[in-house]
């Protein structure tokens, strides 16, 4: 598998979501934000957490008009995966990639702790490593994690098995402690806890290690 990693002013995760996809066993290209193509042949693009641009205007508002993201739509809506953490989460949302908008904390504090979540589904090829229902434990280091949306548009994405994640007992104010959603094709994922701090025993826990090996294992056997 070969797995882009974008990197935008401010990002500061961007190393730690390569490595996580390395360990999983794929190839991985940094790729900067002025680009104005992807890498050939990428199986996965990652967005990663961090400030992009200072998180000026909204967080991921900016970025969302780098020159690369439009080659990431285009990824995306011809079939890509693509996996945005935290400001990629609010950078894909940004995009119009994915549904809703990340506002300011409820408590108008930063969180940052290790968070339980509920693993709401398990239709995804990131997600095929979890069972719906699972508890996990995801650490969270946000400021704008407030999930925001409609009722209309949350019953949607809960009809349509769209939630990735709920948390347990809610940190930021999410709308129905939505922590995570899918894409329509379910193979674009933004969730604001950070699974590649957790892929092995040292950062603590490893019950994000499972996110790249799915998506590894899923992409063998297509």
């Amino acid at each position: 598998m070969h797995a882009g990693v974008i990197t935008f002013p401010g990002s500061n995760c961007d190393r730690d979501l390569a490595e996580a996809f390395r360990k999983a066993g794929a190839k991985v290209t940094m790729v900067w934000h002025k680009e104005t193509a992807l890498p050939q042949g990428l199986d996965v693009v990652g967005i990663p957490g961090g400030f992009s641009f200072g998180d000026y205007l909204r967080c991921g508002a900016i970025a969302a008009q780098s020159p690369i993201c439009q080659a990431v739509v285009g990824f995306a809506q011809r079939g890509g995966h693509v996996l945005g953490i935290c400001n990629g989460f609010q950078v894909l949302c940004e995009t119009g990639l994915l549904p809703g908008v990340l506002m300011r904390n409820a408590t108008l504090k930063f969180v940052c702790r290790p968070q339980p979540l509920t693993v709401a589904t398990s239709a995804s090829p990131f997600l095929t490593g979890y069972k719906a229902g699972q508890s996990v434990t995801i650490p969270i280091a946000h400021h704008d994690g407030n999930y925001a949306a409609g009722p209309e548009l949350v019953a949607a994405l809960q009809a349509e098995d769209r939630v990735a994640f709920t948390y347990e007992g809610n940190p930021n104010g999410s709308a129905a402690e939505i922590a995570g959603v899918l894409s329509e094709n379910r193979r674009v994922l933004g969730m604001m806890p950070h699974p590649e701090r957790a892929i092995e025993a040292a950062q603590g826990n490893s019950d994000g290690a499972a996110m790249f090996t799915s998506l590894i294992e899923s992409l063998q056997t297509a």
